[in-house]
């Protein structure tokens, strides 16, 4: 069940994931293939826990584990601020075989936390 139809669901579960974000690509939610569930991207929060500097960050939905569509391109988050890349006006949702990932412009500055519905 590549797809499921969200008009008919059984099942909805909040989940929160976190992730120190360094400066390789990573993902901090995937819909792995033959979940059979559907993910939807309620909320993705970055906040830079470094007190002096400033660090870019750079999110992408990754498709089929294939192909990366950006979200955010090295967008700058300061020190000590926090940027919301995506919120309840912006959801997006993960079909199986998808992944929600993240990348900085510098080690563990940035941390990420994203709020999510788990359907199926």
């Amino acid at each position: 069940m590549a797809n499921p139809n969200i008009v008919n669901v059984a099942n909805i579960y909040g989940k929160t994931a976190g992730l120190v974000i360094t400066t390789t690509n990573s993902a901090i939610v995937s819909n792995t293939t033959g979940s059979g569930k559907i993910l939807k991207i309620n909320s993705l929060i970055v906040a830079n826990v470094n007190g002096t500097a400033s660090a870019d960050v750079t999110v992408d939905v990754f498709k089929a584990q294939t192909t990366s569509y950006r979200v955010a391109y090295t967008i700058a988050v300061p020190a000590d601020a926090t940027l919301v890349v995506l919120s309840k006006d912006s959801s997006i949702y993960l079909e199986e075989n998808d992944s929600l990932r993240i990348q900085a412009s510098a080690n563990s500055y940035l941390e990420a936390v994203c709020s999510y519905e788990e359907i199926s």
